[in-house]
């Protein structure tokens, strides 16, 4: 599964400029290429991120997650997540599921992985366990 460049530039610049708060990817099967679907402005929200995911497709998504420490401090985690609802198709499920580690290598800095099959699966508060 080849990656398009779009990808790695989109996720440098979230990474190192922090221009987006998250990137949604999608397989193109018939150019058996992972693609930039939707990129999300840093001044959205978590639950902007969550309705750009589809109920019944599989994806793979980045998100930018900022938090405070109970030391008090602001950080950061680029979180690289897995959707895959048990609503879509498996052979989408495991074209998904075969390509993730070979995509994931080619985006350099993500701190956190999560595999959701639902909503529920990839909270906020899943985000802020795994983070600390």
């Amino acid at each position: 599964m080849a990656v398009h460049d779009d990808c790695k530039l989109k996720f440098l610049d979230l990474k190192a400029k922090r221009v987006y708060r998250f990137i949604v990817f999608k397989i193109e099967e018939k150019q058996k290429q992972v693609v930039v679907e939707k990129t999300g402005e840093s001044t959205q929200s978590y639950e902007d991120f969550a309705a750009s995911l589809p109920a019944d497709e599989c994806r793979y998504a980045v998100y930018d997650f900022d938090y405070v420490t109970e030391e008090n401090c602001q950080k950061s985690r680029i979180i690289f997540i897995a959707w895959s609802p048990d609503t879509s198709r498996v052979r989408s499920k495991m074209i998904y599921a075969s390509s993730k580690d070979r995509f994931k290598r080619e985006l350099d800095g993500i701190q956190i992985e999560l595999q959701a099959t639902d909503p529920t699966e990839m909270g906020l508060d899943v985000f802020r366990s795994r983070s600390n």
